[in-house]
């Protein structure tokens, strides 16, 4: 097994979180998420994981050099079929799993649902400048749903700067720990990189650590599913795709209830996510779908070693 780099995973985690609270911190000395510049400050703060990703390859050489591209999943993208029809998967399947998540909200009972979209057409009218007409709720409706897969490519894009750090450097940093402490410790890291924003109320409305234990377990849940992607395509790419789709539909819930529900019971990232997600999981648990890992099986070693003396002779191995 390949020895774990304890000290630059620690340095990688560090940085992360001590970056998105300082690129936060203006959130906290001003009006929180009321503030102004937070249109700018959270897509900001979605890039310091890959700030930290590189100044750890660059300065500590985790992984190689010669290596880098490979061990973050940017390239090569091969076999490009696997690739494409994962990355295909990344793009499309979340929404679906959102929406399988309101329903399963609405069976326990998190919220209660509107197809007249009353609520959401409230919320809208409040939004208009007087006197403005409000269009029909119905196309709205429809043009919102429509979109999702149109906003997940440009939420992908932001979506690249958080997955280069966490599927791309730390997946694979982590591996030697396992395939199941990798993707549940990395999850976890990943929720609680969240926290500058979580505690100011962002996604839940809860200031306090329940907040952050919310954005925990939702990041497990759906970490496992982007780190499986990452793991089974051996690329960064899907899993950028399945961000940028989650980000995009997280507020499909909000168009069908009839009033503001809790979103840490029947959000994407709360209680009603969690299980929809860990019923994917099993699914692919028991399909053996997470030994599939051909870069890890195919270059067990290769991807976290030291940069090779002068002269020792090169090895290929397939992806």
């Amino acid at each position: 097994m390949t020895r774990l780099r304890v000290t630059a995973i620690a340095v990688f985690t560090a940085l992360a979180c001590g970056l998105a609270w300082l690129v936060a911190l203006p959130l906290w000395s001003g009006d929180g998420l009321a503030e102004p510049l937070a249109g700018i400050i959270l897509p900001v703060m979605m890039f310091t994981p890959a700030i930290a990703a590189l100044v750890v390859t660059v300065t500590m050489r985790v992984p190689a050099r010669g290596e880098r591209l490979r061990f973050l999943g940017m390239w090569p993208l091969r076999p490009a079929k696997r690739v494409i029809w994962l990355m295909v998967l990344g793009w499309l399947a979340p929404p679906l799993l959102v929406a399988l998540g309101v329903l399963v909200a609405a069976a326990l009972g998190f919220v209660r649902l509107d197809l007249t979209f009353a609520a959401f057409s409230a919320t809208i009218a409040g939004a208009l400048p007087e006197g403005t007409p409000m269009p029909p709720i119905g196309l709205l409706v429809i043009s919102q749903i429509v979109m999702i897969p149109f906003a997940a490519l440009i939420n992908s894009v932001l979506a690249f700067g958080e997955e280069l750090g966490w599927r791309g450097w730390l997946v694979p940093a982590l591996r030697p720990l396992g395939t199941w402490p990798t993707l549940l410790l990395s999850g976890a890291i990943w929720g609680l990189w969240h926290s500058p924003i979580i505690l100011l109320g962002y996604n839940f409305g809860r200031t306090d650590v329940t907040g952050v234990l919310f954005m925990v377990g939702g990041c497990v849940a759906w970490g496992i599913l982007f780190g499986w992607l990452r793991l089974r395509s051996a690329s960064i790419w899907p899993a950028v795709l399945a961000h940028g789709s989650l980000n995009a539909a997280a507020g499909l819930v909000l168009l069908v209830a009839a009033s503001q529900p809790d979103l840490a019971l029947a959000g994407p990232l709360g209680v009603a996510g969690w299980i929809v997600a860990a019923v994917v999981i099993g699914i692919l648990a028991l399909t053996g779908q997470f030994r599939q890992q051909p870069e890890l099986a195919d270059a067990p070693g290769r991807l976290l070693s030291t940069p090779r003396a002068s002269g020792e002779p090169q090895h290929s191995s397939t992806p």
